[in-house]
C-alpha cells in the first residue's frame, strides 16, 4: 500500500467506496503543493537516490501491518493469499521495476486522495520551507515523510495498481509527475498494491539484481515481512532477515541497522540523535525501540500535537495514532512499543481507558527523562543540539504534567546573560549574587531583542544573571511552577525595586552607586504623571537603568507584558494594561528635563516631551505606537525647537 505523509488508518473493507462507471480513465490534477514537490524531485540530482526503494518497501510493509491488524476483527480480509510478503521484480527488457505487496490495498477514493494530495498536517509549512535549491529540498521532502514521490527520482512514469482487501475491483493510477494523473479500472488477482517504475535511462542500474540486493540489505533488512527478489527468469529469493528489529538482542544490532530502522519507522532522512532499546519486565512487560530525531519535524508544533509511536501487541501492529501511549510533550519521539499484556483485539475505545497503557505511558516518560538527564550531564554540547530542536516541546510538560515536573526541571536548559552556552537551574542557583532572592528572567520574541532590553542594564551592572526566554510556552510554565528550590521566578520587568539589596562586585549591599538625584526630579515625576494620565499606571525613578533614559515595566499585580502580547495575538485578550514608566535619574536627558520642570510654564512646554518619552519606551519594547502621526508631529516640533534655541 502506498502511504503519503501520515499512513491511512485501516477502514472497513465491507464497502467499496467511490466506484466510478466504466469507460475511459479519469484525468485529475495534482494539488498545487504536490505539483511543486514532484517538479523538485524530477529535476533534482540526489546522491543517494536509491532511497526510493527503501521508501516503497517501507510503505508495502506498513500495508501488510495494517491488514494484519484489520484481520483480527475481520479474518475474511486476509484469506486466500498465504503469508504476507513483498515482491520486487526487475524487468530488463521492459526497463521496469515493480514493488508489490499483499497488504490492505486501496479503493478508488483512497487512491485519488493518497496519491493526489499531501494529507499530512503541516502541508503549508512544508511547502513554505521549499527553497528552490534542489539538493536541500529533496532532503526536506524526506524529512516530511512523502516518500512515495521519491519514485520520480528514478522513474519518468509510475503506475500503481491496487485492490482493497475485501473489495472486488482493482484500480490503476498512472502519472509522469508533471501535473496530472489518471485513474481507471485495473486488473489484479488479489488484494494489495503493485508500484511499477518505468525507469529513466540513467537509472537502469536498479535493474541489476545485485544492486537491488545490496540496497535491501542496507536499508530494509529489518523489515519484518519477507522481501522476495525475482530476477528475470529466476526464482524468488528472500533477501532480508524478515524479523522485527526490536525483538533482536541489542548486541546483535549495529548503529547502522538502528539508523535504517529509524528511517523506516519515522519516514525521515536524518539520523537519530539518541536511540533507546530496552525491555521492561515486571508487572507490565513490553519492549521499546525509541528514537529522538536529529532534526525537528515540520509539524512538531501543529495544534493536534499527535505522537508518532507505533503500538504493537505480540509483534502485531495495532496503531500509530494512540495519544494515550505518550505525553504530548514527548511527541518528538519516534519508534515502536510492543506490549505483552494488551489484548490483540484491543479496540480504539479500550485503549483510551486501558490501565496497562497508562502504566506503559508512565514508564516511558520516566525512562526518557532519565536518559535525557544523563545526556545533559555527560554530553552537554550534544544536549544543546537536542534542546535547540525540542526544548520548547519538553517545557510544555512543566505546566501540563505535575507528576514529572521535578524530573523536567533537572533537564531544562536556558540561554542567559551569564554565559554563552546553555545553563541549568542548578548552575544558575550556584551563581546567584549575595542578597539575590529570586531567579530572574526576561522574555521576548528572540534572543537579540531580549538582550538589548533596557530592563537588563541594572542587572548587568551588578553581575546578576538573567535567564533569556524566547519560547511562547515560557509565559505559561513559569507562573505554574512559580518556585525552584525555594527561589521564586521573577521577571526583570517587575523586579527593579529589589536591585539595591543585591551586592555589586566590590561594594557592600545597599551602597549608593548612583549619583545624587537631580534637583527637580520629584517635580518632573509629578509632571509626567499628570500629563500622561491614564496612559501609564505610574511614573517612577528607576534603579534598573544605567544607559537608557526610560523603560516600561509591569506592576506586580498585572499581567506580564509579553504574555499580554501573546494573548492578544491569539484573540484571547481584548484590553491593554497601563504600564509603569521608569526614568533614569542619571541620564543627561532626564537631568535636563528635571531642571526645566521647576521653571514657570514647564507643564505646557514639556507635554510633548512626556509623550515622546512614553513612545520611546514603547519602541524599546518592540511595541507599535498607538498614534504614529502624533509621535512624528511631536518629534518634528522638538527638533525644530532645539535647532531654533541653538541658533540653527
Amino acid at each position: 500500500m502506498v502511504r503519503e505523509g501520515s499512513l491511512i488508518m485501516a477502514k472497513s473493507a465491507a464497502k467499496e467506496k467511490g466506484s466510478k462507471p466504466g469507460g475511459g480513465p479519469e484525468t485529475l490534477q495534482f494539488r498545487a503543493e504536490v505539483s511543486r514537490l514532484l517538479d523538485i524531485v524530477a529535476h533534482s540530482l540526489y546522491s543517494e537516490r536509491e532511497i526510493f526503494l527503501r521508501e516503497l518497501v517501507s510503505n508495502a510493509s506498513d500495508a501488510c501491518d495494517r491488514l494484519r491488524y484489520a484481520a483480527l476483527t475481520d479474518p475474511d480480509l486476509a484469506k486466500g493469499d498465504g503469508e504476507y510478503r513483498i515482491e520486487i521484480r526487475p524487468d530488463k527488457d521492459a526497463k521496469t521495476l515493480s514493488i508489490a505487496d499483499n497488504g490492505i490495498g486501496m479503493d478508488h477514493d483512497e487512491l485519488v486522495d493518497n496519491l493526489g494530495t499531501i494529507a499530512r498536517s503541516g502541508t503549508a509549512e512544508f511547502v513554505g520551507n521549499l527553497s528552490g535549491d534542489g539538493a536541500k529540498d529533496v532532503s526536506l521532502i524526506g524529512q516530511f515523510g512523502v516518500g512515495f514521490y521519491s519514485s520520480f527520482m528514478a522513474a519518468d512514469t509510475v503506475t500503481v495498481t491496487t485492490r482493497r482487501a475485501g473489495g472486488d475491483r482493482a484500480w490503476r493510477w498512472r502519472s509522469d509527475g508533471k501535473g496530472s494523473f489518471t485513474v481507471e479500472a485495473g486488473e489484479r488477482d488479489g488484494r494489495g498494491t503493485t508500484v511499477t517504475l518505468h525507469l529513466r535511462e540513467d537509472a537502469v542500474e536498479f535493474l541489476n539484481p545485485e544492486r537491488l540486493r545490496g540496497i535491501i540489505k542496507t536499508y530494509s533488512d529489518h523489515i519484518p515481512v519477507p522481501i522476495k527478489l525475482t530476477a528475470d527468469g529466476g526464482e524468488a529469493e528472500t533477501v532480508n532477515q524478515a524479523s522485527a528489529l526490536w525483538t533482536r538482542p541489542r548486541n546483535a544490532i549495529d548503529a547502522k541497522q538502528y539508523a535504517e530502522f529509524y528511517h523506516h519507522v519515522a519516514h525521515a532522512m536524518d539520523d537519530p540523535w539518541h536511540t533507546m532499546h530496552f525491555r521492561a519486565e515486571g508487572v507490565i512487560e513490553y519492549t521499546g525501540l525509541l528514537f529522538i530525531p536529529g532534526t525537528r519535524p515540520f509539524d512538531i508544533f501543529h495544534p493536534d500535537r499527535k505522537s508518532s509511536l507505533k503500538l504493537y501487541v505480540h509483534r502485531v501492529f495495532i496503531t500509530d495514532d494512540c495519544p494515550e501511549l505518550l505525553p504530548a510533550w514527548l511527541r518528538f519521539l519516534r519508534g515502536v512499543i510492543d506490549s505483552e499484556d494488551l489484548d490483540l483485539n484491543v479496540s480504539r475505545e479500550m485503549l483510551q481507558k486501558n490501565p496497562v497503557l497508562a502504566k506503559i505511558r508512565a514508564g516511558l516518560a520516566r525512562r526518557v527523562l532519565g536518559e535525557l538527564q544523563k545526556k545533559a550531564e555527560q554530553e552537554a554540547e550534544s544536549y544543546a543540539t537536542f534542546w535547540e530542536n525540542f526544548g520548547a516541546v519538553l517545557k510544555e510538560g512543566l505546566y501540563e504534567d505535575f507528576a514529572y515536573r521535578e524530573q523536567l526541571l533537572k533537564v531544562v536548559r536556558f540561554r542567559s546573560t551569564g554565559q554563552d552556552g546553555l545553563v541549568s537551574l542548578a548552575e544558575y542557583l550556584g551563581r546567584m549574587k549575595e542578597g539575590q532572592q529570586a531567579i530572574y528572567y526576561i522574555s521576548g520574541e528572540d534572543i537579540d531583542a531580549v538582550t538589548r532590553s533596557p530592563q537588563l542594564e541594572g542587572f548587568r551592572k551588578r553581575g546578576v544573571e538573567v535567564l533569556l526566554l524566547t519560547d511562547p510556552v515560557d509565559e505559561f510554565w513559569i507562573p505554574s511552577v512559580g518556585v525552584y528550590e525555594g527561589k521564586p521566578f521573577k521577571s526583570v520587568t517587575r523586579a527593579g525595586a529589589e536591585l539595591s539589596a543585591i551586592k555589586e562586585d566590590g561594594a557592600a549591599a545597599g551602597d549608593k552607586t548612583q549619583d545624587a538625584a537631580p534637583k527637580g526630579l520629584g517635580v518632573l515625576l509629578a509632571l509626567l504623571k499628570q500629563t500622561l494620565g491614564d496612559a501609564v499606571k505610574d511614573v517612577r525613578s528607576s534603579d534598573r537603568l544605567t544607559t537608557s533614559a526610560v523603560c516600561l515595566v509591569s506592576d506586580d499585580n498585572d499581567i506580564d507584558m509579553r504574555l499580554e502580547k501573546l494573548l492578544k495575538q491569539h484573540k484571547q485578550l481584548d484590553q491593554s494594561f497601563a504600564r509603569i514608566l521608569e526614568i533614569n535619574p542619571d541620564h543627561a536627558l532626564i537631568r535636563s528635563l528635571a531642571a526645566e520642570a521647576e521653571s514657570a510654564g514647564a507643564a505646557d512646554r514639556l507635554a510633548d516631551a512626556a509623550y515622546l518619552l512614553l513612545d520611546q519606551a514603547r519602541l524599546l519594547e518592540g511595541e507599535s505606537l498607538p498614534d504614529p502621526q502624533a509621535f512624528a508631529r511631536r518629534l518634528e516640533g522638538m527638533i525644530s525647537k532645539g535647532l531654533a534655541s541653538s541658533g540653527g
